[in-house]
């Protein structure tokens, strides 16, 4: 396993999309071609599936040098009110333009920290929606919740307009990993608001836990995991750290890299935890998902009706997925569209009633095809090449790839499938980069991914 570490352990996507989104073709894409693509998937899926929406709520009161997602550092909680009412005001914008009453089948609110936001604020926010949306059959609605700030309070305000999920950060319960990454937590924190979420109702609750942090030991792992054993949480994120301090600033310079696992750590780490969740009775669904049996990731891997999308995992698929906030991305599923990332870009956009994206990609055949490929190995660890060789002419490279990988134990081969095996399974991500056409025929001049190890 240290010799396949070393080969394959390079820079690679996570592939919540594909095309990623640094190969997107933004000269191509324009808004009006963004709405006209939408318009039409949301004119053929709305009534049978329903459509996704993500609201990205980038507030955050201190800065975890972990994180790699778009946020916004203030302790000034009057930013709330303004930032719900453009929010709102994007939302009309959309309804405005699709020809029919959307019904939301999937809605998740991420950062920042959505509990940073009062849960009146909350409450408001998600009456807002529903002014001008209805909720489709089988609806699932999850939030990401700061165990140090998510109250009783937050958790019935949501579940009262229709929330049954929440996840929560918890990393790891080692206190010289949590200074580290300036994330301190005790566990009686994620226990309280763990037991709150049950005693109000909800019928999951996630934890996120994260390998190869700065200072982190395989006895932290194993230790936090028991801990986890403790609350028996629904389902788990159980993840690579991505340290992309290049990409994210002084965000991610709380420590030195000296500091972090090496890779052969960071992988022992993994499956040593791999290990113990499966003892404990979590079974692996898709790449770095564990869930209990009774959750609907494991039920719906069991139905192949796992989907995987820019807010990650999913229990069903919609095509339309609509982001509203900053830096939101939507999918019309023939094409992508990303809101601005500055407030102040977006609440002035907002302001003049102009949808707020600044770039796009226009879908060609090619694109889905891959991006099927892509689905299929993250959500079922399978996939069948059945290509026409005029859309896909690089199919031979694709083989030649997968023969070195089927060499190495990591995918069998046989006719037209291919198959992930459970050798494979940690290398997923190095697998889909067989296949993305994109990154093979323009190598990026500079690093872009983490390491995929």
């Amino acid at each position: 396993m240290a010799n396949l570490i070393q080969k394959y352990n390079i820079p690679g996507p996570r592939y919540t999309s594909y095309p990623t989104v640094p190969y997107w073709d933004l000269g191509s894409f324009s808004g009006k071609q963004w709405k006209s693509t939408l318009i039409n998937s949301f004119i053929k899926s709305n009534e049978s599936e329903g459509i996704s929406l993500y609201i990205h709520l980038p507030f955050c009161e201190s800065l975890c040098t972990f994180c790699g997602c778009h946020k916004r550092i203030t302790k000034r909680h009057e930013v709330e009110n303004p930032y719900i009412s453009n929010v709102l005001k994007e939302w009309q914008l959309y309804c405005d333009l699709l020809p029919e009453k959307p019904k939301i089948k999937e809605l998740h609110l991420g950062g920042g920290t959505p509990t940073f936001f009062s849960p009146e604020n909350l409450t408001r926010l998600i009456k807002g929606i529903f002014r001008t949306a209805e909720r489709a059959d089988n609806y699932e609605f999850s939030f990401e919740g700061h165990p140090n700030n998510t109250t009783k309070e937050h958790l019935q305000a949501l579940y009262d307009v229709g929330f049954r999920r929440v996840s929560y950060g918890v990393q790891d319960y080692n206190m010289k990993v949590q200074i580290a990454i300036h994330r301190i937590q005790p566990f009686e924190n994620v226990k309280n608001v763990t037991e709150w979420a049950r005693e109000i109702g909800y019928t999951s609750v996630g934890h996120d836990i994260i390998f190869g942090l700065p200072f982190q030991t395989q006895a932290h792992v194993e230790e936090t995991i028991m801990r986890t054993k403790e609350l028996m949480p629904d389902r788990l994120a159980f993840y690579s750290y991505a340290h992309v301090p290049w990409l994210k600033g002084n965000g991610q310079r709380g420590f030195q890299d000296a500091d972090l696992p090496t890779a052969d750590e960071k992988r022992n780490q993994y499956e040593t935890g791999k290990e113990l969740l499966a003892e404990v009775g979590y079974c692996e669904i898709g790449m770095d998902h564990f869930a209990l049996t009774s959750d609907s990731l494991y039920k719906a891997m069991e139905k192949g009706s796992l989907h995987r999308n820019f807010m990650g995992y999913t229990a069903s698929k919609t095509q339309v997925m609509i982001g509203l906030g900053v830096s939101s991305i939507s999918d019309s599923w023939d094409s992508f569209a990303q809101n601005v990332k500055n407030i102040e870009e977006y609440d002035h956009l907002i302001e003049n009633n102009i949808i707020p994206i600044f770039k796009g990609h226009i879908l060609t055949e090619e694109d889905k095809m891959i991006r099927k490929h892509i689905l299929d190995l993250m959500c079922r660890f399978n996939t069948a090449m059945e290509i026409k060789e005029q859309v896909f002419p690089e199919q031979p490279q694709v083989r030649e790839r997968l023969i070195e990988m089927e060499k190495d134990g990591l995918v069998k081969i046989e006719d037209n499938q291919i198959v992930v095996t459970e050798k494979g399974r940690p290398f997923v991500r190095n697998i889909c980069m067989a296949f993305d056409l994109l990154l093979h025929r323009k190598a990026p001049e500079t690093r872009l991914f983490s390491m995929t190890i």
